[in-house]
């Protein structure tokens, strides 16, 4: 396999000595995990914050193996992991991500619907501006996956009710997507509530 495609960093997990194996999410290809030889270093380190948009040069030599990825920066988010609410926000859409995709399996809407999630959470002047569009993504990813959703409230509905909506769509995703690995992903999840709790 030899594939290079736009991707969204969902998550970043050392191997080996100076390595890392990072899952990236591309429109076309899905998720892919693979590894990033010197991925510690002070060049390549800021790439893998979940949540970039890179440029992925995958390369594969047998089915047996994992990919080996190159990576170029497009899109970086470091510059809002400062701001606790946003570093919640894209740390959990991330991880949802990593954890309900199947390997290999494109889901187009879901890349966009997560792209755009970012774009709004970095941009939008407070959260009331992206929680509606987050809510749609999980509701997305509920759909995608055949669990069925609930239906999102629309977007002029209040901070109280988009917030009594996310709560009631945490426990559809711990039930059903997440069953098995619920405790790092809906941490990430819990860490996000107690934050948006305040702005509420």
């Amino acid at each position: 396999m030899h594939l290079r495609a736009p991707a969204i960093v969902c998550s970043s997990r050392p191997h080996g000595e100076t390595g890392a194996v990072v899952r990236l999410l591309s429109a076309e290809q899905g998720m892919i995990a693979a590894y990033v030889a010197g991925a510690r270093g002070r060049q390549l380190r800021p790439l893998l914050i979940p949540g970039n948009v890179v440029e992925a040069e995958f390369r594969l030599r047998s089915e047996a193996q994992m990919p080996s990825v190159r990576l170029e920066l497009l899109v970086s988010r470091g510059p809002w992991l400062g701001e606790p609410l946003a570093a919640a926000a894209i740390g959990w859409a991330s991880a949802l991500a990593t954890a309900a995709l199947p390997e290999r399996h494109p889901y187009p809407a879901i890349h966009a619907a997560l792209g755009g999630l970012l774009d709004a959470v970095c941009h939008a002047p407070s959260a009331r501006g992206w929680l509606p569009g987050l809510l749609r993504y999980e509701a997305l990813v509920l759909r995608e996956l055949g669990y069925g959703t609930l239906a999102a409230p629309e977007g002029e509905a209040d901070a109280a009710g988009h917030f009594a909506q996310f709560d009631r769509q945490g426990e559809v995703l711990e039930r059903y997507v997440l069953a098995e690995r619920r405790g790092d992903v809906m941490g990430a999840r819990t860490l996000l509530r107690e934050r948006l709790a305040r702005m509420i």
